[in-house]
């Protein structure tokens, strides 16, 4: 890969990273469900314009993934990173999506792995519960579930995207950001009531949050990296992917008053451990056609 999308990886990396801390300044003023229903009502401005209609057949599939993905994932991921108080571990334990779309894929689809690749899933969830028993994650349990589950929804939300067709990256962004803001505001309504009523006395730094996940994280980064998969396997962007809750570990530590305990960096290292072997399996695989 050349220097200059070595560059462009790496934007992509730090905006993801970014948002982690900048979502977290937002959330201490507006709810989590909210918060997502207004990234997505911000980011399907620019691109309604963009849509393409999907074939006939599609519509059920692509709503299951608007609504695992757009939904459930990122309001709970949210959640999850309101309730948990750091960065470290809801950037690490988000990382798990990658074990479980490979057990849901084995289970759905009938695809097979070898068993390093068994094991690396293993030595995943086992750092999940390392992890878990450290004293930042043990005061706040809920944070630790909430991002649990949001990371299976993602990973089902990916399983049944490998059915979609076509549909590009940028019509099947747009078309989450339209069919999630309805339900991601009834949510809220029901489970943040005067979340609404409050947004009038919101601060600049918590619209800023807001523009920043929708325009800098959802548009810029992932238009990047939809034009560096176009360029590259799948297998061979994804490994520097973890270098996302990296980043977002550095900047809570020095932003956000982050103190990661020895067995949040062991379990952190074991989850991250896991998802990179998942990782460079898949690329080998790739490469060799087996």
């Amino acid at each position: 890969m050349p220097v200059r999308d070595l560059v462009l990886l790496l934007l992509v990396v730090l905006s993801w990273a970014l948002n982690f801390l900048t979502s977290a300044f937002a959330l201490r003023e507006i709810p989590p469900f909210l918060f997502t229903a207004l990234r997505f009502a911000l980011l399907a401005l620019p691109l309604a314009f963009l849509l393409k209609r999907p074939p006939p057949g599609q519509w059920p599939r692509l709503i299951a993934v608007c609504l695992c993905i757009g939904v459930l994932h990122f309001g709970l991921s949210f959640s999850a990173l309101k309730a948990a108080g750091d960065l470290s571990s809801p950037a690490i334990v988000l990382q798990s999506y990658v074990p479980m779309t490979a057990l849901l894929a084995w289970w759905l689809l009938g695809e097979r792995f070898a068993w390093r690749t068994g094991a690396a899933i293993a030595i995943s969830f086992a750092g999940v519960l390392v992890l878990g028993f450290d004293p930042l994650v043990l005061d706040r349990p809920l944070a630790l579930v909430l991002m649990l589950v949001s990371a299976a929804f993602l990973a089902l939300g990916t399983v049944l995207m490998k059915g979609l067709r076509g549909l590009d990256m940028v019509s099947q962004q747009g078309w989450t950001a339209l069919i999630a803001v309805t339900p991601l505001l009834a949510v809220s309504l029901v489970l943040e009531p005067g979340g609404l009523a409050a947004l009038g006395s919101v601060s600049w730094i918590a619209w800023l949050g807001v523009a920043y996940a929708a325009f800098v994280s959802s548009l810029f980064g992932h238009g990047l990296y939809y034009v560096l998969v176009q360029r590259y396997p799948v297998a061979q962007v994804t490994p520097w992917l973890l270098l996302v809750p990296v980043f977002a570990i550095a900047l809570g530590i020095a932003f956000w008053g982050d103190r990661p305990g020895p067995r949040l960096w062991i379990g952190g290292a074991m989850v991250l451990g896991g998802v990179l072997a998942i990782a460079l399996r898949t690329l080998a695989k790739s490469r060799t056609g087996k």
